[in-house]
């Protein structure tokens, strides 16, 4: 199990830099005993339960935040709730994406097989905005499939809106899909990456949270450093200085 890659803590929140591939809390998808940030955060309150706040994908790397009581809990979901949270995600796509864009296309609500068996299928699709921006781009001598070169970019994203898989699927959407992403992604270009670079991981990255602390009414802005491997290959694409390495927050 590894250890809690802690990036704020006060009396009422503590933000975690959560890695690639560790799940959030216990799942039906992974055998029992699976490491998770919950279990390991009632391990570090030694017995005390953490609230959940907000969620990532298991394959999302970044911060995440949890409650230390129910107060704050209710809280901070009011403010999630009310789209007063600001959160900033780093992903890297296949092709040169626009310079930035909005992405206002509705997603019709994924469904898991075994959790959400009973969920109505038909629901109507769900309102969904991500804004975007292109960092930069690169273009490696490396052919895939009918291209002798492949190219890629380096692109922020700002989700208006909570959608399960929103990112990726956006990303997927403005044909523009994310490496490493096995559901939503190129098979092709992720193979590729695993051949030439030892992927192991989507690359989707979240990198920076913003809201009012709603019991000190400070203004957070908590950031997450990209882990080593993502650190190393974006800088040998010449990307350094574009993203988060190092430990901030506000």
């Amino acid at each position: 199990m590894c250890d809690l890659n802690i990036l704020f803590e006060d009396d009422d929140i503590i933000a975690l830099n959560k890695p690639s591939g560790l799940l959030v809390h216990p799942s039906w998808i992974a055998p029992r005993g699976t490491p998770n940030l919950a279990s390991m955060l009632k391990v570090y309150f030694n017995g005390g339960s953490p609230y959940t706040i907000h969620r990532l994908d298991r394959p999302t790397s970044g911060v995440i935040l949890f409650g230390k009581n129910k107060e704050i809990a209710q809280k901070m979901n009011a403010l999630f709730a009310e789209r007063k949270v600001e959160k900033t995600y780093l992903c890297m796509v296949r092709g040169y994406t626009p310079d930035g864009d909005v992405i206002d296309y509705a997603l019709k609500e994924e469904l898991d097989k075994i959790a959400d068996k009973h969920a109505n299928k038909d629901k109507e699709p769900q309102e969904a905005v991500s804004d975007y921006r292109r960092l930069d781009t690169v273009e490696l001598d490396i052919p895939v499939g009918r291209y002798e070169k492949s190219r890629y970019s380096l692109v922020e994203v700002k989700p208006k809106t909570g959608r399960k898989h929103q990112i990726r699927r956006h990303m997927k959407h403005i044909f523009h899909p994310i490496i490493g992403d096995t559901n939503h992604g190129d098979n092709k270009h992720n193979k590729s990456f695993r051949e030439n670079f030892d992927l192991q991981r989507l690359m989707l990255m979240a990198s920076t949270i913003k809201f009012e602390h709603p019991i000190t009414h400070q203004v957070m802005e908590i950031t997450a450093p990209v882990d080593l491997y993502t650190d190393q290959l974006f800088t040998q694409f010449g990307w350094a200085g574009l993203y988060p390495s190092d430990n901030t927050h506000t």
